[in-house]
């Protein structure tokens, strides 16, 4: 391990160690709360994706297919013979051939060979080439001794089942504290009522010291569950970036009467969690009434694009579509010109991009969603338009671009009301003091 790494910037002082996809930005910038803290933290990433190269935390890497140089990295499956054992293992481990008989007795057999070879080299002091995620986690909890393991997110690719299992599987249980932090909405919604995660999100949930929450619908949810709500830290609720630099999105805001008729959609994609072909019709309903303005869309997926093509020429003659996702600093660029940012949704938290359409000074329109509607009032800084109904989304769009003295009262008091729950230096002080609070 390369010398950089191995020393902790401040020795002595407590250690956390993240555990989540080292891709997201969402992961940079909670994790980025603690610069200068006088905690010795790193990130234990899950095999979806890679930090970039300028990331400033040390990192474990098992992204296969990414070597990231850089002085805070760790590549843990470097060479091709780790990369081989990766792919070969995790063909055997996918739950599709579970079922197959002969699959079964392949992955006994494969569990039971690697076994014996890494206790083969154990035995004589050596690491082992043929690690999985789950042994290099269980190594790194065993060597470093956090004082606090931080999962973000609940299921397995996220991270919180992902440790729950290496936790069990190797009773790491008196290896520091365990903070869950539910990602969203998305995390508790519906699958609690799926009988096939039930058990596991209640075992994970119970198991943990103290969960995290950006809203506290997820108390409730969790209650129902059997998960009582002193499980909850008492920083809940809170950002799941851990805020925004609010000042500085506000520096140069001007009211949205003031701006051009920018209408933005940073999330123009179909998922689970929101629909996009109701928003295309409502763009073509509302069209007639509009009067005047640019669409942007951002993030748009093929499928979504190939029903946009449907739209009317003169609707398409007036909308900006960007395929592929921007950078975070040119979406905040464009929120600071936008008079409306659409953020219609099925299922959610409090989403990044409301407290960022308020802090930019922008107006909302938002789904009335269970865990949004604790945050934001309707008319007083939201208007709200389900995700499904085109009428009501169309309904939206036109009084938000018509009423002038709605969107710029509504934006007035969305900036006080964001510097009071999303401003990110308050948070800071609270999060770090939340952290020495349960050592």
């Amino acid at each position: 391990m390369i010398e950089k790494f191995q020393k902790d910037e401040y020795p002595g002082e407590p250690k956390i160690l993240f555990i989540g996809l080292a891709e997201s930005t969402h992961t940079h910038a909670w994790i980025e709360l603690l610069t200068d803290s006088n905690f010795n933290v790193r990130l234990f990433g899950l095999p979806s994706g890679y930090p970039s190269h300028d990331f400033p935390i040390r990192t474990y890497n098992t992204y296969p297919f990414k070597k990231v140089n850089s002085d805070y990295c760790k590549n843990l499956y470097q060479g091709k013979l780790r990369r081989t054992f990766y792919y070969l293992n995790r063909l055997v481990s996918v739950r599709l051939v579970n079922r197959s008989m002969f699959w079964r007795l392949l992955k006994w057999f494969w569990k039971s060979i690697f076994e014996l070879i890494n206790s083969a080299f154990n035995f004589f002091g050596i690491e082992s080439p043929f690690l999985t995620p789950e042994i290099w986690l269980k190594n790194i909890i065993i060597r470093w001794e956090p004082d606090i393991i931080h999962t973000l997110g609940l299921y397995d690719s996220q991270g919180g089942m992902f440790y729950y299992n290496v936790r069990k599987k190797y009773k790491l249980e008196n290896y520091g504290k365990w903070i869950l932090q539910l990602r969203g909405g998305s995390d508790l919604t519906l699958r609690r009522h799926d009988s096939n995660y039930q058990d596991e999100i209640y075992n994970v949930l119970q198991d943990c010291y103290q969960i995290i929450s950006d809203n506290i619908i997820n108390i409730k949810y969790a209650k129902e569950l059997g998960v009582p709500s002193e499980k909850f830290a008492s920083i809940v609720p809170v950002p799941g970036t851990g805020g925004l630099d609010v000042k500085k999105l506000n520096a140069s805001s001007i009211l949205p009467s003031k701006r051009q008729r920018i209408i933005l959609w940073p999330k123009a994609y179909e998922s689970v969690w929101s629909k996009a072909i109701p928003v295309l019709e409502s763009i073509r309903k509302a069209w007639g009434s509009l009067n005047l303005f640019k669409f942007y869309f951002l993030a748009m997926t093929s499928e979504v694009f190939t029903s946009y093509l449907g739209l009317p020429e003169e609707i398409k003659k007036n909308c900006i579509v960007f395929k592929n996702r921007i950078p975070r600093q040119e979406v905040l660029d464009l929120m600071k010109e936008a008079r409306v940012v659409l953020i219609p949704s099925l299922i959610d938290g409090i989403p990044n991009s409301l407290y960022e359409s308020m802090a930019c000074g922008a107006f909302p329109i938002v789904s009335p969603l269970e865990t949004i509607k604790t945050v934001v009032k309707e008319r007083e800084n939201v208007l709200f338009a389900r995700n499904l109904y085109p009428d009501e989304l169309a309904t939206a769009l036109i009084l938000a671009m018509s009423d002038d003295s709605l969107v710029d009262n509504a934006v007035i008091e969305n900036n006080k009301l964001v510097k009071q729950i999303a401003d990110r230096k308050t948070i800071r002080s609270k999060v770090i003091e939340y952290y020495y609070s349960i050592l």
